[in-house]
C-alpha cells in the first residue's frame, strides 16, 4: 500500500512536470509565433502611418504655399507686361530708331523746336534689351520754357526714354533767347536675347 503510495505521488508530479514543460513551450511558442509578429508589424504600421503623416504635412505646406507663389507669379506677370509696353516697337534697331525718331519729331512740333538734323548712333546690347539712341540738333531757341517743357514730354511719355546727352550753345549769357545745340535721346526695345528666348517657347 505503501508503494502504490509514493507511485501515486510520482505520478503526479511527473503530470506537474509535464504540464509545466507543456506551458512553458507553449508560452514560447507564442511568443515568436504571435507576439513577435504582432510587434513587428505594428512597428512597421506606425513607421509607415509617420511617413504619411509627413507626407501629408508637406502637401499642406505646398497647397498652402501655392496661393502666395500663384500671387508672385501674377505680380511678376503684370510687371513683365509693364515693361513691354515701354519698350520702342520694331524687331531690328533701324525699326526702333525710326519709332523713337517719330516720337521726337512729334515732341518737337508741340513745343515749337525746329529740328536741324538726325543722326542715328550705334544701338548697344542690354542683357534682354537693346539701346538705340538719336542725336537731334536743333536750330536757335528763342523760349527756354519750349526748350524745358520739350525735354520734359520726351521723358515722361508712355514709352522708356531718356535724354542721355545735352550740349547747349547760348549767344548772349544775359539775354538767353538764342540757344542753339544738340542732345542724344535713347530708348529701349527688345534685345536678341530676349527674343531668343522667345523663339526656344
Amino acid at each position: 500500500m505503501k508503494n502504490w503510495s509514493i507511485w501515486e505521488k510520482g505520478k503526479g508530479y511527473q503530470k506537474k512536470v509535464f504540464w509545466a514543460v507543456l506551458g512553458g513551450t507553449a508560452a514560447i511558442l507564442l511568443y515568436y509565433y504571435a507576439a513577435i509578429p504582432f510587434w513587428e508589424a505594428k512597428g512597421k504600421a506606425e513607421e509607415e502611418i509617420a511617413l504619411k503623416q509627413r507626407i501629408l504635412a508637406k502637401y499642406a505646406e505646398v497647397l498652402a504655399n501655392r496661393k502666395s507663389a500663384e500671387e508672385v507669379l501674377e505680380k511678376t506677370r503684370q510687371q513683365v507686361e509693364e515693361v513691354q509696353k515701354r519698350l520702342l516697337p520694331g524687331e531690328t534697331p533701324q525699326l526702333g530708331a525710326a519709332n523713337l525718331q517719330d516720337i521726337v519729331k512729334r515732341a518737337a512740333e508741340k513745343n515749337f523746336i525746329s529740328l536741324r538734323s538726325f543722326r542715328i548712333l550705334e544701338p548697344k546690347e542690354m542683357g534682354s534689351y537693346r539701346k538705340v539712341a538719336l542725336q537731334i540738333d536743333f536750330h536757335p531757341i528763342s523760349s527756354m520754357v519750349n526748350l524745358s517743357q520739350f525735354m520734359y514730354d520726351l521723358e515722361h511719355q508712355e514709352k522708356e526714354i531718356m535724354i542721355a546727352d545735352l550740349d547747349l550753345l547760348i549767344f548772349n549769357p544775359r539775354m538767353p533767347n538764342a540757344i542753339q545745340g544738340h542732345m542724344v535721346i535713347s530708348g529701349l526695345m527688345k534685345g536678341s536675347k530676349a527674343k531668343e528666348k522667345g523663339k526656344q517657347k
